[in-house]
């Protein structure tokens, strides 16, 4: 009974999304205060009943209700109590049933959180929101219902995929959910602004928490989902330029296109038509990943393998919502003004450089990732578009865009001094170029492009520091004053500078690893030895494990330096009974900012193993990078002036007139 509750349930929150997305809009055409306030109603009352749904399902999966199908084909008895709850969401049914829940979360949060928005904008943008709750849920309820039953419950479950039982894949999709439908109010916010006809710089303080907000998750997300794929998967690769690691790469460059492109909006009402129309194509962006990775045109171990009527389904809302805000913008942009005017040497002129790139390269990546598929559509012929297309035009594109990362921030807004900005990044010119020799020295050499992107990710580091050190004053004035002056900036400035400090910092990793790791594939017997990163690395032998629904086979190895021995590490090999499918866990070992990689391989005849170790020099700095980033989409989102949005005007009050005496 209480599954039929949770499927009762997420029926209640389709009708509830209806009402939301019908009558305040209704409302606003009218100027009916009551019916505009329903939206704020039903978008926390759909957003519980979602919430009671998506309950109810996690209740069956943690209970091992195998007489729910979706329980049945994801879950096991004997997994332990975690992989169960990631179990809710890591098949198609559970996690759709997720992204309607993110969604409806997000719609929550704007009707709690939106009393200083118009209160014709907000019933708008609550309705736009609602359009996308129904539109998916229709899709759940029809295709992909979670709730199925089985007539004859089966004793055992078929198991969760093995490669989802780990604690990344617990955390990894609810993060990208949370940017990838985070983006989804955005693009409310640009649908209700057209339907308005009212754009301004109000408009770009409303809409830059929820961007930053999105763009914060979707970078844990994504960050998450790479660590994931270097650990987990045994091969030592931590991007690989899958086509469904593409569709969540995508929105993440639109996005911070956006982030910029608004902040121009808000400052100096410029470049107006522009972000509302990047704000419409970044969750595009989003619901096209969701079509590659539940569609069934792509196979990747991240994609859900889906029947074609699925995917039909996801593409029709797909032409609805992209084709439909696309023709409101071709028919709204003509009326709209385009905003204030600015040199091009100017910080506006910076961030549409800015602009220019990232959408570049998001457009490189999705004609890179589509093209196969296209042509495959077209002349039945299979090509396959991989790292060296990627690497090479991506590259490409990032390199100006990194030069000029430091400039921006230096630079006055309307019209700038490039000279003076390039003077005062002189140090961090020159701080680059120290660290990456250093590092290039301590490595013996290498390529020479490896010394000039090590000096670039420093100097990135130095540049987003230097503007804090000139607004500090610091070598002027006293200490005191200098840190008045410092812990009086606005915390959105602290955030631009950490997340440009997270760029360099990632930039360092991918080209120290990509440079100077080493890869040895030997066979080793217990005693034999192979050399790695400085270190001697020694076979002890196999072990047999059982873990709650897996056996096992690890391998111990012993890492010395110099004869002493330092650390220990294991690999292993699983195979899980239910699903009759084989993992690699791979064993690591971390040395400061590097990590000794070891992976188990096939059984030889003559009692050895096959044995892959990598020395990756400096590749914790990808990730660290991306908590700079993260950090710095925290304390961005922290900065007052956002969290209260744009003041109201306040109205002129009329000095009363003095009648004379009679």
């Amino acid at each position: 009974m209480i599954i039929e509750l949770g499927h009762y349930a997420l029926v209640l929150a389709l009708a509830t999304s209806l009402l939301q997305a019908v009558l305040p809009i209704i409302g606003a055409l009218r100027n009916d205060h009551a019916l505009m306030e329903i939206g704020t109603v039903a978008a926390k009352a759909t957003f519980l009943l979602m919430a009671l749904s998506f309950g109810v399902l996690t209740y069956a999966h943690v209970t091992s209700d195998f007489s729910v199908q979706n329980v049945w084909e994801n879950s096991h008895s004997q997994i332990p109590l975690i992989y169960k709850f990631s179990g809710v969401w890591g098949n198609h049914e559970g996690s759709m049933l997720l992204w309607v829940l993110i969604l409806t979360f997000f719609s929550a949060l704007v009707a709690v959180f939106g009393n200083n928005l118009p209160e014709t904008l907000k019933a708008n943008v609550l309705a736009v929101q609602a359009w996308i709750a129904v539109s998916f849920s229709l899709f759940i309820l029809l295709t992909s219902n979670p709730f199925n039953r089985l007539l004859d419950a089966p004793g055992e479950g078929r198991d969760l995929n093995p490669v989802l039982q780990d604690i990344g894949l617990a955390i990894h999709p609810p993060l990208l959910y949370l940017g990838y439908v985070g983006f989804s109010v955005c693009f409310s916010f640009a649908i209700a602004a057209l339907i308005e006809g009212r754009i301004d710089a109000a408009w770009a303080r409303w809409v830059r928490p929820w961007t930053l907000a999105a763009w914060t998750c979707l970078t844990a997300g994504i960050s998450m989902g790479s660590y994931w794929a270097y650990y987990e998967l045994g091969w030592g690769g931590w991007w690989f330029w899958d086509p469904v690691e593409n569709a969540s790469f995508i929105p993440w460059l639109a996005g911070t296109a956006l982030l910029h492109s608004a902040l121009v909006m808000e400052k100096r009402e410029a470049l107006k038509i522009w972000t509302v129309l990047l704000a419409i194509m970044t969750f595009s962006m989003s619901l096209l990943g969701t079509f590659l990775v539940r569609s069934g045109v792509l196979t990747s171990v991240h994609a859900f393998a889906t029947d074609p009527t699925r995917g039909v389904f996801i593409l029709m809302i797909l032409i609805l919502f992209i084709g439909g805000a696309l023709s409101l913008f071709a028919f709204r942009a003509a009326h709209l003004k385009a905003g204030g005017l600015f040199a091009p040497i100017s910080r506006e002129g910076a961030l549409v450089f800015n602009n220019l790139i990232l959408t570049t390269a998001a457009a490189t990546v999705l004609i890179g990732t589509l093209y196969p598929l296209a042509l495959e559509a077209v002349t039945g012929a299979k090509i396959s578009v991989g790292p060296p297309f990627f690497n090479m035009t991506f590259g490409l594109l990032m390199l100006p865009l990194m030069l000029a990362v430091p400039f921006g921030p230096l630079l006055a807004w309307k019209r700038g001094d490039l000279l003076g900005a390039g003077q005062r990044l002189f140090a961090a010119v020159a701080f680059g170029l120290v660290v990456g020799s250093v590092i290039y020295y301590a490595q013996n050499g290498g390529p020479i492009m490896a010394l000039f992107g090590i000096a670039l990710g420093a100097y990135m580091i130095a540049g987003s520091l230097t503007e804090l050190f000139l607004r500090s004053g610091l070598g002027k004035v006293t200490g005191a004053v200098a840190w008045r002056r410092v812990s009086g900036l606005p915390r959105s400035v602290f955030g631009t500078a950490l997340a440009h400090i997270g760029l360099g910092v990632t930039l360092i990793g991918i080209v120290a690893v990509t440079a100077f790791e080493t890869e040895h594939i030997v066979e080793m017997k217990p005693g034999m030895t192979t050399d790695a990163g400085g270190y001697t690395l020694r076979f002890d032998g196999l072990r047999n494990g059982k873990g709650p629904n897996y056996s096992e086979e690890s391998g111990h190895f012993t890492i010395s330096q110099a004869g002493s021995e330092v650390a220990e590490v294991w690999s292993s090999k699983r195979f899980y009974t239910a699903r009759q499918m084989p993992t690699t866990e791979a064993g690591m070992r971390t040395f400061g900012l590097s990590q000794l990689y070891v992976s188990l391989g096939d059984d030889m005849k003559d009692g050895g193993v096959v044995v892959r170790v990598w020395w990756k020099p400096m590749i914790l700095c990808i990730w660290l990078g991306t908590v700079f980033m993260m950090a710095g989409g925290a304390v961005s989102l922290s900065d007052r002036r956002l969290r209260v949005g744009a003041p109201a005007r306040a109205k002129k009050q009329k000095k009363p007139v003095l009648e004379p005496a009679q």
